[in-house]
This record gives structure tokens, sequence and C-alpha cells, in this order.
């Protein structure tokens, strides 16, 4: 219930930030709802995709549809007053990526995958709508350039496969992982931790 709680917030808000993301591009009401679906369900959609897991999440429970779409269309309206929440929005991302994590993480553990696909399952369910976002803008991914994301969604589902496999029961694991991961990814925003960059400048001499 918690976990089902924090994924209608997180996809809400990742909705708004789909859609602000497409009003940069100056895109017309129908882009910004494309974008703020994609950016909120694509992450889960393509790991159910991979899997095999079918219905998509969102086919079978419509309503995430519609959470998002009115988070898009709300967004449009107070887009002004958006950078007095950034902080909040943060803390909402950073949240969603772990909730979303954890959530594929459980899926790909349900369909008795092995552990390297539960783990690249989460992954993808927890930062692949961004860098959907991010492609349909005509932009370089976050994830690739400087945000610490795909990292913090391997070592979650890592430590949660690990304490399951200890014994720990699943409510137990799964709040540990949540609290800690979201710890996790609001310290790597604060000290601005990244991955190392390769830099490859082509001169000629």
């Amino acid at each position: 219930m918690l976990l089902s709680l924090i994924y209608l917030i997180a996809i809400s808000a990742e909705a708004m930030t789909g859609a602000l993301s497409a009003g940069r591009r100056r895109m017309d009401l129908f882009g910004v709802v494309i974008i703020a679906c994609v950016t909120a369900l694509g992450g889960g959609s393509l790991r159910d995709i991979v899997l095999g897991h079918y219905p998509l999440g969102w086919v079978k429970h419509p309503e995430y549809l519609g959470f998002t779409i009115c988070a898009a269309l709300i967004a449009t309206w107070v887009a002004r007053w958006m950078h007095h929440f950034r902080r909040t929005f943060l803390v909402l991302d950073g949240l969603g990526l772990i909730a979303f994590t954890l959530i594929g993480c459980a899926v790909a553990r349900e369909g008795g995958h092995t552990v390297p696909i539960i783990l690249i399952a989460g992954m993808l369910t927890g930062a692949f709508g961004g860098v959907l976002r991010d492609v349909l803008c005509n932009e370089v991914p976050l994830i690739f350039q400087k945000e610490l994301y795909a990292v913090i969604t391997l070592l979650t589902g890592a430590a949660y496969l690990t304490l399951l496999e200890l014994g720990v029961s699943l409510n137990a694991a799964t709040l540990w992982c949540l609290g800690g991961g979201f710890l996790f990814r609001l310290l790597a925003i604060h000290f601005k931790w990244e991955m190392p960059k390769f830099v490859y400048r082509d001169e000629v001499h």
C-alpha cells in the first residue's frame, strides 16, 4: 500500500517534469501530454515489454494514465510558479526513482527471472522514463551526462535482493531499501556525486 501510494505521487511528479520539458520545446498540449506520459510510465512499459509481462501496467490500471494526464495539464497551468517548488520536485523525483526501482525488481522477481535481469528491470523502471523524455525532446539524457541515477537503481536493487536472500521479510526489505536508496539519492544531489566522464576530442594536428 505504501509503495502504491508513493508510486502515484511519483508518476504525477514525473509527469509534471515531462510536461515542463515539452514546454521548453514549445510543444502543443498533445505533445505535452505524450511527453508527460512517456516520462511517468515509459520506464515501466519498457520493462514489461522486455520481460513479456502483459498487460502493461497502465493498460491494466488505466487510472495511472489519468493521473499522468491530469498532472501534465496542471503543470501547464502552474508552470510560472514551478521554480518555487524545485526542491520539492527533487525530493519527489528521488522518492519516485527508488519506488519505481523496487516495483521493477518485484515484478521481475515474481516472474522468476535471474538476478541480473531483476536488477536491469529495476533500472529500466526507475531511470528510463527520463531517458525516453530527453530523447523525444532532442536532448542528451541527463543520466548519461551528470545524474547519478542508474548506479543508485542498481545498488538499491542489489540491496533489496540481498535482504530477501538473508531472510528479511518482503515489507521490511522494501522499507529499508526505500529509505536507504532515497537517502543515497539525496546525498548524491547535495554533494553532486557523478560518474567519471569520458571526454574525447577528435583534434586534427
